[in-house]
């Protein structure tokens, strides 16, 4: 029972960081084990949205975008902070 907590709380902690990342919540399946996010404002070079998979199976969360060439391109994060990290090291950029 603990590692069912354990794992809703890690789920959880993604979906607030993607929420303070600016992504808004987009698609659950009822029965699915994944959660569909996108960011709230498109990216000004390509016009298109970021969007983010959290994973329920396997405890991970993607962000998808696509690039100045066209091309899909993602990050896999394992822990919140990780993503948080992340989204501070894109301001700078």
């Amino acid at each position: 029972m603990r590692l069912y907590w354990k794992d809703m709380e890690k789920l959880q902690a993604f979906q607030a960081a993607a929420h303070e990342g600016g992504f808004v919540d987009v698609e659950e399946c009822d029965e699915g084990t994944v959660f569909w996010l996108r960011k709230g404002t498109s990216d000004l070079a390509t016009q298109t949205h970021q969007r983010i998979c959290i994973d329920s199976l396997t405890h991970i969360l993607t962000v998808y975008w696509m690039t100045t060439l066209g091309k899909i391109d993602s990050k896999t994060f394992r822990s919140a902070s990780s993503l948080q990290e992340w989204f501070a090291s894109q301001v700078v950029q």
